[in-house]
């Protein structure tokens, strides 16, 4: 699911990839039902299937993070405004969703960006942020080897 979820750098908010032309991507806005528009090479788009964030030891993919937050918040949206929030309570936060984050690398802005797109994920209903099913080759469709 999260490979088809773009953030498009310079605009807020989530867009869901709708069809890909020869030289464009057309791309919905989550938060405006049913505004699509088309977005091109020299724009900055990143699928949220490749981002990751920064630990003192690894990368953790933010589908794991998003996973952690879920779990944390019962799968509702999180209750700290992003607007008003002090970095305190940022930090906080985070340590409780990633305890190993890097304090020196995720800045107070990618916290908020974080809480914003779980909140967009979750009203949107998109909250399976696990990665999609692999199948191993020779299974059948059921599921079953032969």
């Amino acid at each position: 699911m999260l490979e088809t979820i773009l953030a498009i750098s310079g605009k807020p908010g989530l867009y869901r990839l709708v069809s890909r032309g020869n030289r464009n991507l057309i791309v919905e806005s989550l938060e405006a039902a049913g505004k699509r528009f088309p977005t091109f090479a020299t724009d900055k788009i990143i699928s949220l299937a490749d981002i990751a964030m920064y630990t003192n030891d690894e990368e953790v993919p933010l589908r794991q993070v998003l996973n952690n937050i879920k779990t944390k918040q019962n799968g509702a949206k999180v209750d700290i405004d992003v607007k008003k929030a002090s970095p305190a309570e940022l930090v906080q936060f985070m340590g409780e969703v990633l305890p190993e984050f890097d304090r020196d690398r995720v800045y107070n802005g990618d916290i908020k960006k974080l809480i914003s797109w779980y909140n967009i994920l979750v009203e949107q209903g998109l909250t399976d942020f696990d990665e999609p099913a692999q199948t191993a080759e020779g299974d059948n469709a059921d599921g079953s080897a032969e």
